[in-house]
């Protein structure tokens, strides 16, 4: 398996991610089975996970897609540059936002913002990873977690650093660029 000299240590393995996905993807089920709900894919991080998420849900729903970007290199910018053009109509809709990590939750908190001005019948955030411990948005907390993780910053399996990584089939921890 292909580790990048800049990877310090794999944090969770293709395996453990995978037990991850399924346990969203059960409980997804469960809330979600009579509701066609409409699952938004934040991109572009959250695209190898929502793939995998999407395929473990098994009642119906439809797709959409995002873009939202904050990061320079290790750290938020502060600012959300948001891209809704592809978005279908959602009102009254159940909307679950895909996202790969919750970190300061600036971005979902306005994405969610932006979207409740579109009267959907709810709006759920589910993501693989949260760190909680980075949050700057008082009281942001996601409806479905993988797993929560310390301060760390970590790549692969869709998480990058400056567009790399994105392809490693696990998550491991980033030495200091």
């Amino acid at each position: 398996m292909f580790t990048p000299k800049e990877v310090k240590r794999i944090l969770f393995t293709e395996d453990e991610i995978s037990r991850y996905v399924n346990s969203l993807g059960e409980r997804l089920t469960c809330d979600y089975s009579e509701k066609n709900p409409l699952f938004v894919c934040v991109l572009k991080g959250a695209c190898v996970f929502f793939s995998d998420l999407i395929r473990r849900v098994e009642c119906p729903l439809e797709i959409a897609f995002l873009s939202a970007e904050s990061y320079c290199g290790t750290q938020s910018t502060g600012e959300v540059e948001l891209s809704f053009d592809k978005l279908p109509e959602i009102s009254g809709r159940y909307v679950v936002l895909v996202e790969d990590i919750v970190d300061t939750a600036r971005t979902l908190s306005l994405v969610k913002e932006k979207l409740a001005a579109r009267n959907p019948a709810s709006i759920k955030v589910c993501c693989l990873l949260d760190k909680p411990s980075r949050r700057v948005v008082s009281g942001f907390t996601a409806d479905y977690t993988g797993v929560e993780i310390d301060d760390l910053f970590v790549v692969g399996y869709g998480l990058d650093y400056d567009q790399r990584f994105r392809n490693l089939p696990y998550i491991g921890i980033l030495e200091e660029p």
